[in-house]
This record gives C-alpha cells, structure tokens and sequence, in this order.
C-alpha cells in the first residue's frame, strides 16, 4: 500500500501571535485562547488534548484525554492510577501536554511535571459524573489485557444491580492528576509556513522568560 500526501496543504492565515499580544503568565494566554476556541466553533472538543510519557519500555506513548479544569497551577484530568500512563507518571512524572486547534490554526503544547491532586478534589470530580461513567471506572481495569467485551458488559450488568438506587464510592486507584508546567508553546498558523512560536519557559525566580522560536 503506497499512498502519496505531499499535496496535502493549505495556507494558514486565520491569526498571528505577537509578543506585544501575549500576558506575562501562559495560563492567562491558553485562557484567551481556550474561550477563543470555543467561541469560534467548530471543535466538538476543544478540551482535547494529548498526553505523553515514557512507557517502562523507553519508547514515548501519546493518548488523547480530556482537560477537566485548569488553575493558575495547571491543567488537571482524571484517569486510572493502575493504568499504563499512571504507572509511567508514577515512573517518570515529566509529562507533555498537547492541544491542537484547527479550527483557529493553533497548538499549544506544554511540558511539565505530573502529580496526582488532593483526594477530595477526586471526591468532588467523580460524584459529578453520571453513574454510567462512575460504574465504568470501577468495571475497567484500564490497559490490562481481557478475554472479551462481553467480561465487561456481565461486570457492569453485575455492579448496576449492586449500586442500584446507592451512592456509588470513588475507587482509590482512579483520580486526578495537576500538571504543572515548566515550558509552554503558544504556536499560531501562518502563511508560507512562517509559523509563529511564542514559548514561555519557567525561571528559578518563578518568573516566565518569554522567547521567540523559529518555524
């Protein structure tokens, strides 16, 4: 099989980025541009985002998970611990984080380091899900290999009759991670490939250095 995408382009000429346009904190700019991205549509997840790690076998592994909240600390998702990224963060806690934004011709991409939140910020995210999604966390023992599709639906038939009309517990293994960044990339389509790259790197002082990179 032989298929050529060398004609695959298009010029990128929605927005610029300037270092004149950008706050001193990258959380404030991915807020400018989160709200931006969903406002403009066109994106049925604009929380979407990539998360890599180093798996124990040394090769890097990406997998698309949700953005639940992110603060002046972070970004924070949910996921099992026991799950092959949780055992590469607990491993290795140096994650990145990627956003990419068609729609607005974007990506932000950020490196930081992962460690799991307080208890009671899992608490409070978990009693938020529907039951369906409280039940399949408990059902699934996430990256383990399993006979069939069916040994879930008859654990999950089996755990709705069990939890019917109760409250339904967080597991221990399953909650938050808070990645907290060092380095965040702000990058911004532009015609004839001349990209632009803002990135903001995190300073002994806590302070950002803000630099431009080439495309």
């Amino acid at each position: 099989m032989d298929k050529d995408l060398g004609t695959y382009r298009r010029s990128y000429e929605k927005s610029e980025l300037d270092e004149s346009q950008v706050p001193d904190n990258p959380i404030q700019l991915f807020q400018t541009w989160f709200y931006e991205v969903e406002s403009f549509g066109g994106v049925e997840e604009a929380n979407a985002m990539t998360v890599s790690t180093i798996g124990f076998d040394g090769f890097p592994k990406n997998r698309v998970v949700l953005l639940k909240k992110y603060t002046h600390e972070g970004f924070i998702f949910y996921t099992n611990y026991d799950s092959e990224k949780g055992k590469a963060i607990a491993k290795d806690p140096n994650v990145c984080l990627s956003f990419f934004w068609p729609n607005l011709e974007r990506q932000v991409i950020v490196k930081g380091k992962a460690t799991k939140v307080a208890e009671n910020l899992s608490d409070g995210y978990f009693e938020s899900r529907p039951d369906g999604s409280k039940l399949g966390a408990i059902v699934s023992n996430q990256s383990e290999v399993i006979p069939s599709r069916k040994v879930l639906e008859e654990k999950l038939a089996e755990l709705e009759k069990t939890y019917e009309g109760k409250e339904i517990p967080r597991p221990k293994y399953w909650g938050g991670y808070l990645v907290a960044p060092v380095e965040v990339e702000f990058w911004q389509g532009r015609p004839n490939r001349l990209h632009d790259r803002i990135r903001f790197t995190l300073q002994p002082d806590l302070n950002w250095k803000i630099e431009r990179l080439a495309p």
